[in-house]
């Protein structure tokens, strides 16, 4: 139960072994069923109409999600007892993976399966659950997540819709305004968060939408996501019974936070199929396209773009299914511990919200870079509404806002691992002293030898200590003050983030070498070789910027040598190793590397 009990920012203090985690390439038979059941609506059902969902054809969204919940593909995590299939949080993960690549059609599933559903799962009572989750779960009630307001986004509990208990005790009467509501034009059922009377913390109600008070806007018009519905809604005097109140009066906040711990999440993973889908419509452009008299796929500029591609979201793949199976793990520690399966899904997730925020951050800047050179490969053609490319570049951009903005996310990584180390959650400061007393030491630069995963280990551990270093190096030239320095709170996420993605890929190489042959093998080393060095790069700067930032004068040189050996890598061609990469993707003209 050792490893199951790993804690949510272990990772930088702690070894991994290859063998302790779940790579994509585990997936057994019925997981693969689903992921292909997944596939299979999505080129029969969603591809061929997208652009007239993109449209807003009236009733085609929701018509279409209805769909899949008649082939099961909205109660995938709906317990079996309430007619969905009960299935594991990995599961739950390799869905919203696949569906991801559905476009506006990906974030109304996404919304309707997540924070539509969820906070019923986790936090309704028996009668609540009986009464709605199966009718979510086939699709045919449709629901929708009420948080945000004009006048609170990121800061949630700053809302000001209120709750008013009527003289009877029977209803709560509620009056307010929410905002950017996906699915909340055709929603059956809303989560909607209010302040009872003068309460300063939220509360969370179910509101049907035939009770009386609720209404919306008209459609938002956005610049992606276009077939995706977007609404204001109103609270008029709107009218809820009492039995509706989600949870306990004032957990509307806690409820809040841990449903968009697990949209993080998933986020992470909901970018996957969307970027791979760009990276085989990207080559495949490249392969038929001639500039010069020549193919573009044959030009070394168009293999670096269709390389780095590949690279980044083989290495997104491998961390969120890394988290997903470390997540699942502990739920399943509580659940034979006793706890409740709802609560113990909430708690296992809060466990882990500095890897559901980083993966959130690095998916959604990743996606952003697969579309936005998917679009740079296909030239002129990427900018027109011709090309499918030309969707997915506009629909990305929403990532990095959605599940709380990048910015966010970036301070919630660093803020919550220097809090979980100062209140001894996990033992961060005896790791830091302990790499800070090394680097009196360190030669000029690191001795590498041994075999090829000896190399590796030894450099992803460096790649730990430089985060160490520079966060420990932070906090005591800081204090108390580091809380308030933003742009050092980024720089420590960013070291954070990269080490916890090289580790996570390097983990999955190390175990894939039993599983593929030797020539496909070769290939994930040059994966691995390119992002330890792009990665080590990002992290020296980032580094290198926090300390000028912020620690004392007297102390940069000794940190700044340190840093410089910790992010040393054994040197490789790297040209040669983006080209053997590329050369494969041209070869079998889409993107065929993984599970």
């Amino acid at each position: 139960m050792e490893k199951k009990a790993l804690k949510g920012g272990e990772f930088l203090i702690k070894t991994t072994l290859s063998k302790d985690i779940f790579i994509p390439e585990e997936f057994d038979e019925e997981q693969l069923m689903i992921a292909g059941s997944c596939n299979d609506f999505l080129e029969t059902e969603l591809y061929p109409i997208a652009d007239r969902i993109d449209k807003m054809e009236p009733g085609l969204m929701a018509q279409t999600l209805k769909k899949s919940g008649e082939l099961g593909l909205l109660g995938i995590a709906v317990p079996e007892e309430y007619e969905g299939f009960g299935q594991s949080f990995v599961t739950s993960m390799l869905s919203s993976d696949i569906m991801g690549a559905g476009y506006s059609f990906s974030v109304a599933h996404s919304a309707h399966t997540g924070i539509g559903t969820l906070p019923i799962v986790y936090y309704g009572n028996d009668e609540q659950k009986q009464k709605y989750l199966p009718k979510l779960a086939s699709g045919e009630w449709i629901g929708a997540y009420c948080l945000t307001e004009p006048g609170a986004g990121s800061d949630a509990n700053s809302g000001t819709t209120k709750a008013t208990l009527t003289e009877d005790g029977k209803h709560y009467i509620l009056n307010g305004q929410k905002m950017w509501i996906t699915n909340g034009g055709f929603a059956d059922v809303y989560t909607v968060f209010a302040k009872i009377d003068n309460d300063r913390i939220l509360s969370a109600f179910i509101v049907d939408k035939d009770f009386p008070g609720l209404a919306t806007n008209p459609e938002e018009k956005k610049m992606g996501i276009k077939g995706s519905s977007t609404v204001q809604v109103f609270l008029n005097d709107c009218k809820v019974p009492v039995e509706n109140l989600l949870g306990k009066r004032g957990e509307g906040f806690r409820i809040a936070l841990n449903i968009l711990n697990l949209g993080r999440i998933k986020l992470g993973a909901n970018v996957n199929s969307a970027a791979k889908r760009a990276i085989s419509q990207s080559v495949q452009y490249a392969n038929e396209r001639k500039q010069f008299r020549s193919l573009l796929s044959t030009f070394g500029a168009i293999k670096f773009k269709l390389a780095e591609q590949v690279i980044r979201v083989f290495a997104n793949e491998s961390a969120v299914y890394r988290a997903s199976q470390n997540v699942e793990d502990v739920i399943q520690m509580y659940i034979e511990e006793g706890m409740d399966e709802g609560l113990a899904q909430v708690e296992a997730q809060r466990k882990y919200v500095i890897e559901a925020a980083l993966l959130k951050v690095y998916g959604s800047e990743m996606l952003d870079y697969v579309v936005d050179e998917g679009v740079q490969i296909h030239g002129g053609m990427g900018y027109s509404a011709e090309t499918e490319i030309e969707r997915a570049y506009r629909d990305s951009r929403i990532n990095r806002i959605f599940e709380g903005t990048n910015e966010i996310n970036r301070l919630v990584v660093s803020d919550t691992l220097i809090k979980k180390g100062m209140k001894k959650e996990i033992a961060f400061m005896p790791a830091a002293e302990k790499v800070m007393s090394s680097i009196e030491n360190l030669g000029e630069k690191p001795e590498f030898t041994g075999e090829y995963f000896d190399i590796v280990k030894q450099i992803t551990q460096n790649l730990k200590n430089a985060t160490i270093m520079i966060t420990k190096a932070s906090m005591d030239n800081l204090g108390r003050k580091i809380g308030k320095e933003q742009e050092v709170l980024f720089n420590l996420a960013d070291m954070m983030t990269q080490t916890y993605v090289v580790e996570s890929t390097a983990l999955r190489v190390e175990k894939m070498q039993n599983m593929v042959d030797a020539e496909k093998f070769d290939l994930f080393k040059d994966m691995l070789n390119v992002l330890q060095y792009e990665s080590a790069h990002i992290i020296n700067k980032a580094g290198t910027d926090a300390v000028f930032n912020c620690i004392k004068e007297e102390e940069q040189c000794k940190i700044l040598k340190a840093l410089s050996y910790f992010t040393k890598v054994k040197p490789t061609n790297y040209k040669e190793a983006r080209q053997r990469i590329a050369n494969k993707l041209i070869e079998d003209n889409k993107f065929n590397f993984t599970y």
